[in-house]
């Protein structure tokens, strides 16, 4: 699906937009050429060539416009004109970006050119721009567009490869749906994962994956998180028309935004034959508020007649962050022990209606009666 692509967008890395190399006296580079001035350089040169205490230890400085990555090395031996050979490779990347994933591409990188330096002195034998300069333009080229490098220079070899280091995703509940945002190569995953695989269809919540599935309710929350943590599935809440969701800021991106338009109209279509007008999706993300159900929405736009499928129209709205779910948590004032739990505000609607098997407009009508109930929303 095309709405794939454009999550996949929102995950990649920040690229790195420079690389340049440093002795203990001269520097060579950076490339681009100009993209470090002198000024900034001289700021920072005491945590690019460091102290001995600092050696072989990766270190971030993170300036107004420039996050630089370096890991500073020092090669002893007699023959050199100190006794020692120092150098620092380092990467410059946007001060927010996330760097941590580029920090064993320097490491690599630097033992890889230690390893030169002791076998023919590539680096300090006098020759080091020319030597230098077409390892560094493959290196920022070749992880930026395939994040990967292959180096070979005379016998010693080397492949580079950004590797991107993923959050823990928090615990899967079973209330919670999962939805593919990347196809699911069959050959490469665990049995488990492969029977619960066909019940993952964006609209069947855990607990009923798990029934239908046949798989143990936990290892069912198991495979899910997996899923999650490699970026094949991501959750959304459970769809009922008794949900009530509203906008964020970037219901604005889509008026803008022409690729979002298009991928939106696709997905939202109840066919692909005729696809509806960009002006209706609005309108029915822009009436999303607080206290209007999507029954509500679906009585006064009725989706249909406007070639809308109300429920991927709101799938794709948390999916791409136009909307979010405004979750009800019902809280009882009086005193009832064995109701602490599920009704102490700790637990959304769906949760308890997940766990006792009640449906939301039938668990609500009842809690709407006791006035000792009241209702959170956020």
């Amino acid at each position: 699906m095309d709405v794939n692509n454009s999550l996949e967008s929102l995950e990649k890395e920040d690229p790195i937009k420079c690389i340049f190399f440093c002795e203990f006296h001269p520097v060579v580079g950076p490339i681009p050429e100009n993209y470090i001035s002198k000024e900034v350089f001289d700021s920072v040169s005491v945590y690019i060539i460091t102290k001995l205490e600092l050696q072989r230890s990766t270190i971030t400085v993170t300036l107004p416009n420039y996050k630089i990555l370096g890991f500073p090395v020092r090669i002893d031996d007699k023959k050199y004109a100190r006794n020692a050979f120092q150098f620092n490779l380092c990467f410059v990347c946007n001060t927010k970006a996330r760097a941590v994933h580029y920090e064993p591409v320097v490491t690599k990188l630097s033992d890889y050119l230690i390893a030169l330096e002791v076998e023919n002195n590539f680096l300090s034998g006098g020759n080091l721009a020319n030597n230098l300069s077409p390892i560094l333009k493959q290196v920022l080229n070749d992880l930026n567009t395939k994040g990967e490098c292959a180096l070979t220079e005379g016998p010693t070899a080397t492949h580079l490869k950004v590797v991107k280091i993923r959050h823990s995703p928090q615990a899967v509940v079973d209330c919670q749906v999962p939805i593919f945002i990347k196809p699911l190569p069959e050959d490469k995953w665990d049995l488990t994962t492969q029977q619960v695989a066909p019940f993952i269809d964006g609209f069947n919540h855990v607990a009923r994956i798990a029934n239908l599935s046949d798989v143990e309710n936990n290892l069912v929350k198991a495979c899910v998180q997996n899923l999650v943590y490699y970026g094949v599935v991501a959750l959304v809440p459970l769809f009922q028309y008794s949900n009530i969701y509203c906008t964020t800021p970037k219901l604005n991106v889509l008026i803008q935004d022409v690729d979002l338009q298009r991928i939106c109209l696709k997905y939202v279509a109840k066919s692909q034959r005729y696809l509806p007008c960009i002006r209706d999706v609005f309108r029915i993300y822009a009436a999303m508020t607080r206290g209007t159900t999507i029954r509500d929405l679906c009585v006064r736009f009725n989706p249909a007649n406007l070639r809308i499928n109300e429920r991927k129209l709101v799938q794709f709205g948390v999916l791409e962050g136009i909307i979010r779910r405004v979750h009800k948590y019902p809280v009882f004032l009086g005193d009832c022990p064995e109701l602490n739990k599920s009704l102490s505000g700790l637990a959304s609607l769906d949760e308890i209606c997940c766990a006792t098997g009640i449906g939301a407009q039938q668990l609500e009508d009842q809690l709407e009666k006791d006035n000792n109930v009241v209702m959170l929303w956020k």
